[in-house]
């Protein structure tokens, strides 16, 4: 339920704007009526309002003195007697400019600028949604290759393809073959999908390295590398990646 206070130093105009408020916007909750800037400033620590309908012209302090320092949560609807402050009321951020005596049908369409701009932007809301749901993934950039006591770091854009053996995966890049140990099924895990495919039970290729993918009689697909002499062949199971390209 939003939160509410008045400020002015005419208590009847006040007390009218009160009443108003309470029937455009019931659901509203009015903390307290302020005379001045100062009485404004104790509900504003007491009440941490999210609206503030504010008088200009006021004995001490002005509204627009008194607007420089609200907090950013604070949307403020200037309602004076007074139409030349507007410009500097609204380089003050004010959501409204409310001449007095205020009627029932303007206030309502202040009612539902208020509304608006306190609703949540549903298309940014839902995209922290997903990133919240969703963290940033943390792709493989390095293969640590080799055996034994040997290890050469390969930059994961220097892959080719990926290729299952008997016990190890070979990694072939442009001009040379690495063994590690990390099987096909976990290298799939921790690969960008967007980067490398899985084109067969035991390899993995790099999308931008294929050159062509020319399809036989059964539908499977034989794929043309771009910096290795081999041959790919893709089974049935994923030739279903080639058809959207």
């Amino acid at each position: 339920m939003p939160v509410a206070i008045i400020v002015d130093d005419e208590p009847n105009l006040a007390s009218y704007l009160q009443d108003k408020l309470a029937t455009v916007w019931p659901d509203l909750q009015l903390a307290g009526i302020a005379h001045n800037a100062a009485q404004a400033r104790v509900l504003i620590e007491q009440h941490q309002p999210d609206i503030i309908f504010l008088d200009i012209q006021m004995p001490g302090e002005s509204g627009l003195e008194l607007a420089k320092s609200l907090p950013d949560t604070v949307r403020a609807v200037f309602v004076t007697a007074f139409d030349e402050y507007a410009v500097e009321a609204f380089q003050q951020a004010a959501v409204d400019y409310l001449l007095k005596p205020v009627s029932e049908e303007r206030l309502r369409q202040t009612v539902e600028r208020l509304q608006r701009s306190m609703s949540p932007d549903r298309d940014a809301l839902m995209h922290l949604l997903e990133g919240l749901r969703k963290p940033e993934p943390n792709y493989l950039r390095w293969i640590r290759a080799g055996l034994d006591e040997t290890t050469q770091l390969v930059s994961i854009h220097d892959v080719v393809f990926f290729q299952a053996g008997q016990k190890y995966t070979s990694v072939f890049t442009r001009d040379r073959e690495h063994l590690v140990r990390t099987s096909i099924t976990e290298l799939v895990g921790q690969l960008d999908p967007e980067a490398f495919w899985q084109i067969h039970r035991g390899t993995i290729v790099q999308v931008a390295q294929v050159a062509k993918a020319r399809r036989d009689l059964r539908g499977r697909y034989a794929l043309t590398l771009r910096d290795r002499p081999e041959t790919l062949r893709c089974s049935l199971s994923y030739a279903h990646l080639f058809r959207k390209m």
